[in-house]
């Protein structure tokens, strides 16, 4: 408006003269008429025109500032509409323009306040236009600082209508009595002629500016859409209600392969819809051209499949939004390639699913590896059983004692991982039975006495508060969990004390046991306390020198703990000692429904004399059937073997035996197979006691056994001990209760050995494999030609050395020979290695095996690779 003023000025001349001309038409009767009609209102004109003038300075100045609280307004919202915040700003930026550049305004701008005061605001307007006009991002971000400015020329902005205001006033009054002296003097009909042309003048030139401005504003959002739709990442498709594309952006020519011209006003389904979903576009569509519901527009992303422009079909992520505009409603769909993102998600859900069938090879893995280290171990503590029976020297049976703990601490080593892995693969199981606490404790106290005594340390413990002796929980876990927090107390502390406390704190229905275990010790410092129950950790430098192990007695005690709902930790002070508590969660028992716990530290009870029994031992491996047969029939028993499990089903069916050792993994048929096979027959023997003779340590296992008609179990490695407890259980009678024997006792004639936590044990030995480890043990060989005889060993040498030269011919040539023969010879004569103490040559067929068994004839060729040589060497170490 201030823009139309400055044109009336300019145009006033023009004005003039075609008034001039009129009055020159004019006749000079209606010339005398009108100067006598216009006189009369003369003055009341000229007041006009010039409060007119006088008004439009004096709103443009108040809109001024009208405007700027517009734009401040929009700007001060917490989410403001950026294209109606830039529309504002363009009007304030407009009338600022129009101060500047006017001439009704020239005056103005000659005083030196509104001048400056101008200049601050034009400054303002130049550092925020390219806020502005910055993508909506950016002017997202720039909002904060946007309206610190604003309000610092907010006061500049009032100042500037209100100085304006009061020279305008004063020189609108001039230039009033001026125009009105001016206009005195001209016609009357000139004066209505130029008010008129005045009028309308303003009038067109602000449609030709609103018009204009209009345009600007377009051209801008159309720039800003062009923008948007160029630089955006995921496609976006514009069509109208029929299905037809008015838009199809740059990213979406990158992602379905088509270019823009030669999609645009195609329907949408032929164009990006895959074939099996048309029917379902088409539909859809219909529905919603009906007024229908809108089953996908609105409702966010969506995963769906899309076509590319070569056929190719590919996963998308779809979001859909309508409008209404004046060609009629359109739809505005957001696409997004998703096709990397499902890869990477089929890849995680593949490496899932492997590493669970890893995890369930590695607990099948540590079952076979259980059965396949207890069966030499059974061998070699039931050699050293009968060995001890013999005249031995003092230094001999030192030796034996010594051989005799080192085997039983890698049998614990064994469960160890076991007890690790059943945890780690959420197979391991709890009871929850009677028992009275207070016996178990003070078991532990008495076991760990002998030792506390040694190291000059006082071992006690007591309950805090009211006992609670009988509850339900799991024996053997509690124990396990106590002993080694008490064991790793005694072991680390010299001359002091160690206190071992419970408490009993009611929990509603449960009870909560507290137990603490106070040592004054050598202390750990924080880093080590912080994970002293992790796998592995054996402490610092100053517990090293003083113990050895593993490191993993505690981290088993917290896994006991863990599965039984309970807590486990620790709070040390380097120097002073450690106190290693448990929070336990409990249910009370009733003392009669509660069996006495026997000591566990005891030494157990001399079976009583057993009558001769007839025997039947089904056992594939020779040494542990050579064993096992000397140990009965050293005890006066009839022994019958059987090498294999079909071979004892046969021998059940001919005669009655009073007893079956049963082992479980063997050839021809399983164990587990052959005592169904018994027990479902008709034969003398299919009521007899079965006892399982293996080295699995699985608990589901074991109750298998019993599942499949076992009445017992008797743990590899073999001692005399637990057979004798098993002759005495089972050979009274034709068949018993279902029970287990520990394959662990101390043996009657020898003190039983203190229960040692697993973290204060020693690292078993790792199998070396066929490079490294020696050609023949000799100790295991002396040993096998001690069970054997001179006789007996030359006998089986002579066809042990067969079976590998029958083996050597056999896979001379791996390619043409069947993967499992080549399998099921190596683990035969692996087999036979391992009695003869053949070390590098079973390491180096049970690497064939393995390579035979996963199917790979390369691997296979390369395990053979200098098998000759290994046994050369092996034969010549035999030999001499």
């Amino acid at each position: 408006m201030a823009d139309a003023g400055g044109m009336d000025l300019a145009f006033g001349p023009h004005r003039r003269r075609r008034v001039g001309r009129s009055f020159a038409v004019v006749s000079g009767l209606v010339v005398v008429a009108a100067i006598v009609f216009l006189t009369f209102n003369v003055s009341r004109e000229v007041r006009l025109l010039g409060s007119a003038n006088s008004d439009n300075v004096q709103w443009s100045l108040a809109q001024t500032e009208v405007e700027f609280l517009e734009f401040a307004t929009r700007l001060g919202r917490t989410d403001p509409d950026l294209s109606d915040l830039r529309r504002k700003f363009d009007v304030f930026y407009s009338r600022i323009a129009t101060l500047r550049q006017a001439d009704v305004f020239a005056d103005l701008r000659k005083d030196a306040t509104f001048r400056s005061e101008l200049g601050e605001i034009q400054a303002f307007l130049e550092e925020t236009v390219p806020v502005i006009d910055a993508s909506d991002a950016d002017l997202q971000s720039g909002l904060p600082d946007l309206r610190d400015r604003a309000e610092v020329v907010r006061g500049t902005v009032r100042g500037l209508s209100t100085a304006g205001l009061d020279l305008f006033a004063v020189a609108s009054d001039t230039q009033r009595r001026e125009v009105a002296s001016t206009m005195m003097e001209l016609a009357v009909a000139l004066a209505i002629l130029i008010g008129m042309l005045a009028l309308a003048v303003l009038y067109l030139v602000r449609l030709i500016r609103t018009n204009q401005h209009r345009e600007r504003q377009q051209a801008q959002t159309a720039n800003r859409m062009k923008a948007i739709l160029g630089t955006s990442l995921d496609g976006v498709i514009v069509s109208d209600a029929k299905g037809r594309i008015v838009t199809f952006s740059p990213a979406a020519e990158a992602i379905f392969g088509y270019r823009a011209e030669d999609v645009i006003g195609r329907d949408l389904g032929r164009v990006i819809v895959p074939p099996h979903l048309r029917d379902a576009h088409d539909a859809g569509m219909a529905r919603m051209r009906a007024g229908g519901e809108k089953r996908v527009v609105g409702k966010g992303r969506v995963r769906l499949e899309a076509m590319r422009a070569d056929g190719d079909l590919f996963p998308v992520e779809l979001s859909i939004q309508s409008s209404v505009t004046d060609a009629g409603q359109i739809f505005i769909a957001f696409l997004r390639d998703i096709s990397r993102r499902v890869a990477d998600e089929a890849e995680l859900v593949a490496a899932r699913d492997t590493a669970l069938a890893n995890e369930k090879l590695k607990t099948e893995f540590l079952a076979t590896m259980s059965h396949e280290i207890r069966t030499p171990l059974n061998g070699l503590l039931g050699n050293m059983d009968l060995l001890r029976d013999t005249q031995l020297s003092p230094q001999q049976a030192r030796f034996m004692r010594n051989m005799d703990t080192s085997g039983r601490l890698l049998m614990r080593h064994i469960s160890d991982v076991l007890d690790i892995t059943r945890y780690d693969a959420g197979k391991m199981s709890t009871r929850s039975e009677p028992m009275n606490l207070s016996i178990l404790l003070q078991d532990i106290v008495d076991s760990q006495t002998g030792m506390a005594a040694a190291n000059k340390t006082a071992l006690e413990w007591g309950w805090e508060g009211e006992p609670q002796n009988w509850i339900k929980s799991d024996h053997d876990r509690l124990q396990h969990v106590l002993m080694n927090l008490v064991g790793n107390a005694v072991k680390f502390t010299r001359d002091g004390k160690i206190t071992l406390t419970v408490q009993a704190k009611p929990a509603g229905e449960r009870i909560e046991l507290c137990f603490a275990v106070t040592d004054t010790g050598p202390g750990m410092a924080p880093d080590l306390a912080a994970r002293v129950f992790d796998d592995f950790v054996t402490g610092n430098a100053a517990y090293d020198r003083e113990v050895g192990g593993t490191g993993l007695g505690l981290s088993i005690a917290k896994r006991f703990v863990r599965a039984l709902d309970g807590e486990i930790g620790v709070d040390s002070t380097l120097g002073q000692g450690s106190t290693f508590w448990v929070k336990l969660p409990v249910v009370p028992a009733e003392p009669a429904a509660a069996k006495p716990v026997a000591k566990r530290a005891a030494l157990p009870p001399v079976p009583g004399p057993v009558r001769p029994l007839d025997v039947l031992v089904v056992e594939d491996n020779e040494i542990n059937r050579t064993v096992a047969r000397d140990m009965l029939e050293a005890s006066g028993h009839r022994v019958t073997l059987a090498v294999d499990g079909q071979r004892g089903v046969a021998c059940a069916a001919t005669r009655r035996f009073d007893l079956i050792l049963m082992d479980i993994s063997m050839p021809v048929m399983d164990g587990r197979t052959a005592t169904r096979a018994i027990r479902q027959g008709a034969g003398p023997s299919s009521a007899s006691p079965i006892v399982a003779l293996t080295a699995n340590a699985m608990r589901e296992e074991q109750e298998n056994f019993m599942t499949d008609g076992m009445n017992g179990i008797l743990m590899k490695p073999l001692s005399k001990a637990a057979l004798a407890e098993v002759l005495a259980t089972h050979g009274q009678a034709s068949a018993v209760a279902p029970t287990a024997v520990s394959a662990e006792p101390a043996a009657p004639d020898r003190p039983a050995a203190s229960p040692t936590p697993a973290s204060d044990v020693g690292p078993a030995p790792a199998a070396p494999a066929d490079d490294t480890a020696p050609v023949l043990d000799a100790a295991h060989n002396a040993e096998a030609r001690d069970v054997m005889g001179a006789a007996g060993y030359e006998k089986f040498l002579g066809r042990f050395v067969k079976e590998v030269d029958d083996l050597l011919e056999g896979v001379r040539d791996a390619a043409d020979t069947e993967l499992d023969d080549i399998a099921a010879r190596a683990h035969k004569v692996a087999g036979s290695a391992a009695v003869f103490g053949a070390v590098a040559l079973r390491e180096r067929l049970k690497a064939v095996e393995a390579a035979a068994k996963a199917g790979g004839r390369d691997a296979v060729a390369a395990s053979l690779a200098g098998l000759d040589a290994l046994w050369a060497r092996t034969r010549a170490a035999l030999s001499g």
